[in-house]
């Protein structure tokens, strides 16, 4: 029975170890669970018609949901559905 414990922790140590000395995927890991858990990171979306002008921008605290042909956040306790589209380009930036 001690030999599975410590086989365990052993495991656990050696899991967490490799998990921290990824540098750039672990960074974007936990930045994927802060995002997912504590309810967004603080970002700014913009979005951009052809010829560069701002349509549109939100700032604050958001996930976002990215789909084939949309992008999907809550802003201010509202859903926001943003259909992409050939006429315009959004810009996400986390502040």
């Amino acid at each position: 029975m001690k030999k599975k414990l410590l086989a365990g922790i052993l495991l656990a140590g050696l899991s967490l170890a490799t998990l921290t000395g990824c540098g750039e995927s672990w960074e974007r890991t936990k930045k994927n669970l802060e995002s997912e858990y504590g309810g967004g990171l603080e970002r700014v979306l913009t979005i951009y018609d052809a010829n560069g002008n701002i349509i549109k921008r939100y700032e604050g605290k958001f996930a976002i949901e990215s789909k084939s042909n949309q992008i999907k956040f809550i802003n201010n306790g509202k859903v926001v559905i943003i259909y992409r589209s050939q006429f315009h380009s959004i810009i996400v930036e986390e502040k």
